[in-house]
Parts: structure tokens; sequence; C-alpha cells
């Protein structure tokens, strides 16, 4: 398990993608966003991507700017990914 003091290192070394890899997501064997996409339906896991992608575009110009676009941009991928395994 990685630690926070391991985690805050990496963060100010700058060694750390917070959009596409953020470290306190993924502490353990499985990464946040594939346990709640596990324990979501597909429909409701598209709604939370939706919201997610709200969410982070709507606040960029108050908070995290680039960053926070993109994060909604790895949130609409996210969704496509979903729609596009549905459909097979």
């Amino acid at each position: 398990m990685t630690s926070y003091k391991n985690i805050m290192e990496k963060i100010e070394a700058n060694n750390v993608d917070m959009v596409n890899d953020p470290p306190h997501y993924n502490g353990g064997s499985i990464e946040c966003i594939d346990a709640i996409q596990a324990a979501l339906t597909p429909v409701e896991f598209r709604g939370y991507c939706k919201g997610n992608n709200l969410k982070y575009t709507w606040r960029e110009n108050y908070k995290g700017k680039n960053q926070d676009l993109r994060k909604a941009a790895w949130y609409l991928d996210k969704l496509l990914g979903s729609i596009d395994n549905d459909k097979s």
C-alpha cells in the first residue's frame, strides 16, 4: 500500500499525473474508478461519468483550470468507452 508520505513526495517532485493516475485513488490493488464501475449498472456508471464531466467543466474557471478540463475529458473518455463496451 502506498503511504501518504510517498504520495506527497511524488506530487511534490511533479512525477505524478494527477489526471490519469492520481495516487490518492489507487492505494490498493484496484483503482477507485474500477470499484465504482463494478458496483454500478452500466446506465448508472454512464450517469456517474456524465456528472463528473459536468462538475469538472463547471468549476474549471474557479478552481483547477486546465487540470479540471483534462479531468472532464478523462470522464468523457470513460463514458465513451463504457458505451462502446456495451455495444460489443
